[in-house]
């Protein structure tokens, strides 16, 4: 596919998938036309980088669907100047969006080749205020909260208190709240309430879990 292509894929996902799912910030709207997504997808991938669902990634992470996407962070409300904590980068794609609509983004990840690809990714299109960074999911990036944001770009079985901690007064969490029994995860935002997280339920949402998320199995003898 040519550049132009690319353009026109961008703009029909950005007019096909995710206007008409509820997503109205023009802000949001602008930072999917200015990214472009098969920057972040393999080469045997990128004729497919703009389909209305989770591309999977190499080492068993996953490109989360746009419209999904698109209403998380919309749902955060970030603002110029935020901070903002990105917990399961994969190849940096959700990390450069927000890099568009905030001040600074710290993104973590477990796998070395996704930091790396990340990284490279990120510096490749010009995107000078995200860094990504090897760390455990569940433990998030101590040593640069609190933020003003925290995106989780995967379902989670349960959210720590120590993700939680890292967030500012006031500041909010996105994630896909998703048992493993279920198919089906819920869109919910936790927002920081004094020293209490308040969870608000969004919409239904089908994505794969994060491994270090999942509740480990009970046995019971």
């Amino acid at each position: 596919m040519s550049k132009l292509d690319f353009e026109n894929a961008r703009k029909m996902m950005v007019d096909c998938q995710i206007r008409p799912s509820k997503v109205t910030n023009q802000r949001v709207l602008d930072a999917f036309l200015a990214v472009p997504r098969e920057a972040f997808v393999g080469k045997s991938q990128r004729s497919i980088a703009y389909i209305d669902e989770d591309l999977p990634l190499a080492g068993g992470r996953n490109l989360m669907e746009p419209m999904i996407l698109a209403r998380l962070i919309q749902a955060l409300e970030v603002r110029p100047g935020d901070s903002v904590l990105v917990v399961g980068a994969a190849t940096g794609y959700g990390s450069a969006i927000l890099a568009q609509l905030s001040g600074s983004v710290i993104a973590v990840e477990t796998r070395t080749h996704l930091v790396e690809k990340a990284q490279e990714t990120l510096v490749s299109q010009g995107i000078d205020n995200a860094a990504v960074i090897k760390s455990r999911l569940v433990d998030g990036y101590a040593a640069e909260a609190p933020y003003d944001r925290i995106l989780v770009e995967g379902g989670v079985e349960f959210m720590p208190e120590l993700l939680l901690q890292q967030l500012c007064p006031k500041g909010k969490l996105a994630a896909i709240y998703r048992m493993q029994s279920s198919p089906i995860g819920v869109a919910s935002i936790w927002t920081r309430s004094g020293k209490k997280f308040v969870r608000t339920t969004l919409f239904d949402a089908r994505v794969p879990n994060l491994d270090e998320f999942n509740k480990k199995s009970e046995f019971v003898f």
